[in-house]
C-alpha cells in the first residue's frame, strides 16, 4: 500500500482503514515506542535508527516522515554544520500509546501459544 495515500478509494470515508493504514505497518509503531522509550526527550536519526537496528535508512526516513504528516512525530531541524534534526512524540502520539502498550501486553501474554498454533500448521 502506498504510504502517502490519504484515503482508501472503495472505502473514502472509514477512519479505521485511512488511520490503521498508516500505523500499522512494518515500522511505525516500533518507531513510537521507540521514541516513547526516552520519556519526551528528543532522538536525533542516527539515534533512531541505532534503536531499531534492522530498519533502513530510506524505511527510517520514510516512516519518520508519515508519522510526522499525520501529526505524531514533530520533527525539529537546527540550522547547524552538520546539519542537527530531532524528533519527538506530539501529544496525539501520546494518546495512542496505550493502545499501543495494550497491544504488546496482548502480545506477550498471547505470544508462545501464536508460535504453537503456527508450529501445528506448519508441521515442525
Amino acid at each position: 500500500m502506498d504510504r502517502t495515500m490519504i484515503q482508501n478509494a472503495l472505502f473514502p470515508g472509514c477512519p479505521i482503514r485511512n488511520v490503521l493504514s498508516r500505523i500499522c505497518d512494518k515500522w511505525s509503531l516500533l518507531a513510537l515506542y521507540t521514541l516513547e522509550r526516552t520519556e519526551g526527550q528528543t532522538l536525533r536519526f542516527k539515534q533512531l535508527q541505532r534503536e531499531i537496528p534492522d530498519i533502513s535508512q530510506k524505511m527510517l526516513t520514510v516512516t519518520l516522515r508519515t508519522l510526522e504528516e499525520d501529526g505524531m512525530v514533530r520533527r525539529q531541524i537546527f540550522a547547524e554544520v552538520p546539519p542537527r534534526v530531532e524528533y519527538t512524540l506530539t501529544e496525539r502520539a501520546n494518546t495512542l500509546l496505550p493502545h499501543i502498550y495494550s497491544l504488546i501486553d496482548w502480545a506477550l501474554e498471547n505470544f508462545d501459544d501464536v508460535i504453537n498454533e503456527r508450529r501445528q500448521k506448519v508441521g515442525v
